[in-house]
């Protein structure tokens, strides 16, 4: 029971600082996301109309998502120095896998008779994809998005380790100073954040499958 004290107390004493630290490990989270949309939505696409690269697309982003975090993040450093967007760049390949394998599955599970339908009325490839495919294959992309975002939030807590902020430098810290405190302050708020993203985005999971359903 003290210990919950005194943790309570240190968050409160030091809310300034958890904030700005939260506010660096949100934004590292949120432009490492938004590339891999940018990046994984076409390769899922490429993926599924052109199965001859597929297998190529789908193993290189498991090559990604098997590098060891560290490893990964040490040879960013050799090239890219330490700091926000080395960290940024790192959690972006960790995200890309979800992305693209769940953009592909979703365009690959639309009904073939959904598409017939479409050629018969005179729809192009392009029309088929944009307003068939890719709007039936929401759902998927969304849970892609949800294991994406967890994914990030995790690998983020180790930002520190190439002078990149977050809630893993108050974890970080707690272990030089061997602080359960400063741990904790750290480790609570990045599992929560990553908790409050996982529910938010199966909500919206939840809502695209309801409007296709």
């Amino acid at each position: 029971m003290n210990f919950i004290m005194e943790l309570g107390q240190y968050m409160i004493d030091n809310s300034s600082n958890l904030l700005a630290l939260g506010i660096e490990h949100v934004l590292m989270v949120l432009y490492a996301i938004g590339l891999s949309l940018v990046v994984g939505i076409p390769l899922g696409i490429i993926a599924a109309k052109f199965e001859r690269v597929a297998p190529i697309i789908l193993s290189l982003t498991n090559i990604l998502q098997l590098i060891p975090s560290l490893a990964m993040l040490a040879i960013l450093l050799i090239y890219l120095g330490l700091g926000f967007q080395t960290m940024v760049v790192g959690l972006f390949f960790y995200s890309l896998l979800p992305i693209v394998r769940n953009t592909y599955v979703g365009l690959k599970e639309v009904d073939p008779g959904v598409l017939e339908a479409g050629k018969g009325i005179g729809m192009t490839p392009i029309q088929l994809l944009m307003k068939v495919q890719f709007p039936l294959s929401i759902p998927f992309l969304m849970a892609g998005l949800r294991v994406a975002s967890v994914i990030a939030v995790a690998v983020a807590c180790i930002g520190p380790y190439i002078g990149a902020g977050g809630f893993g430098k108050e974890i970080i810290s707690g272990i030089s100073l061997q602080s359960e405190i400063k741990i904790y302050a750290g480790a609570i708020p990045a599992a929560a954040l990553a908790v409050i993203a996982d529910v938010i985005l199966g909500k919206i999971e939840k809502k695209t499958k309801n409007r296709i359903a």
